[in-house]
C-alpha cells in the first residue's frame, strides 16, 4: 500500500516512470495533510483551560477530522486502484465482437469509477476546509499559521482532484452520467473557492 510507505519511498515511486501513483493519489495525501493539521489545532486547543468555552465543539472537530484523515489515506490507494483498472479494461481481449462489446462495457464503467473517485476526494477536501473553519475560529490562536495551511492543503487537493476528474469526464459516453458529474463538480469547486478566499482572509487577520 502506497501509505504504508515512507515519505522518501512514497516521492521516489511517484518520480518513477510507472503512470501510478500519481496526481489523483497526490490529491488524497493533501486533503489528508489538511485534515491532519485540523487535528494538530484541535489537539492544541482541546484541555486548555483558556479554551474551556470551546472544548466540546473541538472535541467534534477533532473526532470528526480524524475519521476523515484516515478516509482520505484510503483514496491515495483506491486512486491508483481505478487508473489500474481502466487500464485492465484496455487489456480485454477485442478478437470477436461480443469481445469488443464486453471491453467497451468494461472501459466505460472504469471511466465512470475514474471520475467518480476523484469527486468523492475533491468532496472530502471541501469538508477538511468546513473543519479548518472552525479551528480558525476557534482553535489556539497560536495555530493560526497551521490553520491556514490546513486550508490551502484542503483547496489544493480539491483543485488537484477536479483536473481528474475532468480528464476522465472526456472519455465518458454516457452524456447523462457526464452531465451529472460536471455539474456535482462545479458546485464542490464553487464553495472550495469561495471558502478558501474567505478563511485565508481570516488566518490573516488572526497572524498579522
Amino acid at each position: 500500500m502506497l501509505v504504508e510507505k515512507t515519505v522518501q519511498g512514497f516521492t521516489e515511486e511517484l518520480a518513477s516512470e510507472s503512470p501510478a501513483p500519481g496526481g489523483g493519489s497526490v490529491a488524497a495525501l493533501a486533503g489528508s495533510i489538511a485534515a491532519s493539521l485540523v487535528s494538530m489545532v484541535s489537539n492544541l486547543t482541546v484541555g486548555k483551560e483558556k479554551y474551556q468555552e470551546y472544548e466540546d465543539e473541538l472535541k467534534e472537530v477533532l473526532e470528526e477530522a480524524q475519521g476523515l484523515r484516515k478516509k482520505l489515506l484510503q483514496l491515495v490507494d483506491d486512486d491508483t486502484d481505478a487508473f489500474n483498472r481502466v487500464m485492465a479494461a484496455f487489456k480485454m481481449p477485442k478478437e470477436t465482437d461480443e469481445d469488443k462489446r464486453i471491453r467497451s462495457q468494461a472501459i466505460q464503467k472504469a471511466f465512470v469509477g475514474a471520475a467518480e473517485l476523484p469527486l468523492g476526494v475533491a468532496k472530502c477536501c471541501l469538508q477538511a476546509m468546513k473543519l479548518s473553519e472552525k479551528v480558525i475560529d476557534n482553535g489556539n490562536p497560536n495555530a493560526a499559521s497551521d490553520a491556514g495551511v490546513s486550508v490551502l492543503m484542503a483547496g489544493a487537493g480539491a483543485k488537484a482532484a477536479a483536473l481528474n476528474v475532468e480528464i476522465n469526464l472526456g472519455a465518458i459516453k454516457d452524456e447523462a452520467k457526464k452531465k451529472e458529474l460536471k455539474e456535482s463538480l462545479d458546485g464542490v469547486m464553487q464553495a472550495i473557492g469561495e471558502l478558501e478566499k474567505k478563511l485565508l482572509g481570516k488566518v490573516k487577520e488572526k497572524i498579522n
